[in-house]
């Protein structure tokens, strides 16, 4: 089973001697056209002006120095999943996990990065920031990997089940082309996002645990806090609606 999962706007500032080169990333292949997003990232923050800066972090009041505008591919790696620390990441609990889950998540689960695009969980990237949304000089970053990677990743998923964990923005970067499941969630009759991040962060971490290789598998867990309401049939999608009891 192949899972997919959003990143988040909050991220480790861990630092270490990598650096980022083809080996870092899945999708050899492509290496070159992710290079193309990373090289105008870069030299958008070495040139650019503090506030058009600012816009594309979606941090105000930035200070401008030489810390900001670094170099990125001087810049140390770290695991993806560990470098998202999001609501999500930190529910997930991955240094907690056994190393046998830990290997379940770095093999499959797919993040869509804003900057990156799809990546392995366990794929090494260094610290950034970029407010989802933005462009890089007119440059449309999630219609950039729709159009140069969904063509992998149909391969790469082709011969798994799919849970699609993302929050619905990300599906500018790819649409599933095959059945599969994503999950819904709702609070007192209302559908929630901040518990959302939360519930699959959790989800992530008893998959994991559980060691799920199929649909069939998924169906028969138990999610600790939740109730089955409702399965949907969206055209390829089997929407799964939960209801959150804490």
């Amino acid at each position: 089973m192949k899972i997919l999962f959003s990143p988040s706007e909050s991220k480790s500032a861990f630092n270490n001697d990598e650096r980022l080169d083809k080996s870092s990333l899945v999708f050899l292949d492509l290496y070159e056209k992710r290079l193309e997003i990373l090289n105008i990232y870069n030299e958008f923050i070495k040139t650019s002006s503090i506030d058009k800066i600012s816009k594309l972090f979606g941090i105000k009041n930035l200070i401008d120095d030489k810390s900001l505008r670094r170099d990125v591919f001087t810049k140390g790696l770290i695991k993806a999943v560990l470098r998202y620390d999001g609501v999500a990441y930190k529910h997930l609990n991955y240094r907690d996990l056994s190393q046998n889950s830990q290997n379940y998540i770095d093999k499959n689960v797919v993040i869509f990065s804003n900057l990156f695009g799809p990546i392995l969980a366990g794929d090494k990237i260094f610290e950034y920031k970029l407010k989802q949304g933005e462009k890089i000089n007119g440059v449309n970053i999630e219609k950039f990997y729709n159009e140069h990677f969904s063509k992998s990743l149909d391969e790469f998923l082709q011969d798994d089940d799919i849970l699609d964990l993302r929050a619905g923005y990300y599906e500018k970067f790819y649409q599933i082309k095959k059945e599969h499941t994503s999950f819904k969630f709702i609070k007192n009759g209302k559908i929630v996002s901040h518990h959302a991040k939360a519930y699959r962060g959790k989800i992530l971490n008893q998959i994991a645990k559980d060691n799920i290789n199929s649909k069939k598998e998924l169906m028969d867990v138990n999610f600790d806090g939740l109730k089955l309401v409702e399965i949907k049939k969206i055209g390829l999608k089997n929407e799964v609606c939960f209801e959150i009891m804490c």
